[in-house]
C-alpha cells in the first residue's frame, strides 16, 4: 500500500505501528494475515509529488465530477453513504488497461482484481437520467446520482486515462 507522506497519514501509521505491535491473539491474526499477503505500507518519498500524480489527478476529477452531480442535493446520511459505496464501486471496477483484441481476453483488469481478486460486480439498475427528480422515490434518486456520477467520471477519466 502506498500513500504520501501527509503528517496525518504518518501519524496514523505510527499509531497502527503501536496497535501492531502490542501482544494480543487478534494481533497475531492480523500480523498472519497481512505477513501472508506481503501488505506493506510505503510512503512516497518527501516533496515528490510526482510519484502519485496519476492517483491525485483521478482523486481530482472524482470530486469535481461529484460535487457537480450531487450539487445542492438534501441526501440523509445513509443515502449519501449508498452514492458513495456504488462509486466506490464503479471506480473500482475501471479497466486499468486498455481492452485488448485477443479473444481469449474475458475479462479487462480492474482495481477490484487487487482487492478482491476478482472484478467487483453491481446489479445494473434501470436508467434514471432522464427521471424528473419531483416525482422518484428516495431510493431512485441515489440510483440517479450514482449514474449520474459514472456517466460524467467515464467520459473524463477514462478518455485521459488511455491518451497518456
Amino acid at each position: 500500500m502506498y500513500s504520501d507522506n501527509a503528517t496525518t497519514i504518518e501519524g496514523a501509521a505510527n499509531e497502527l505501528n503501536r496497535l501492531y505491535n502490542q501482544q494480543s491473539p487478534e494481533n497475531q491474526q492480523i500480523r498472519a494475515a497481512l505477513a501472508h499477503n506481503g501488505t506493506q505500507w510505503k510512503f512516497i518519498p518527501p516533496k515528490a509529488p510526482h510519484f502519485v500524480g496519476k492517483w491525485e489527478a483521478a482523486v481530482k476529477s472524482t470530486k469535481y465530477q461529484l460535487r457537480r452531480v450531487l450539487g445542492t442535493t438534501t441526501l440523509t446520511y445513509e443515502e449519501l453513504n449508498m452514492v458513495l459505496v456504488q462509486i466506490e464501486a464503479c471506480l473500482n471496477s475501471r479497466p486499468i488497461v486498455p481492452k485488448t483484441d485477443d479473444p481469449d481476453d474475458l475479462q479487462v483488469l480492474t482495481p477490484g482484481h487487487f482487492l478482491i481478486g476478482e472484478p467487483l460486480q453491481l446489479i445494473p439498475e434501470p436508467s434514471q437520467l432522464d427521471a424528473n427528480t419531483t416525482k422518484i422515490t428516495r431510493w431512485n434518486l441515489v440510483t440517479q446520482k450514482t449514474q449520474q456520477f459514472w456517466y460524467r467520471w467515464s467520459r473524463e477519466c477514462l478518455q485521459l486515462s488511455f491518451n497518456v
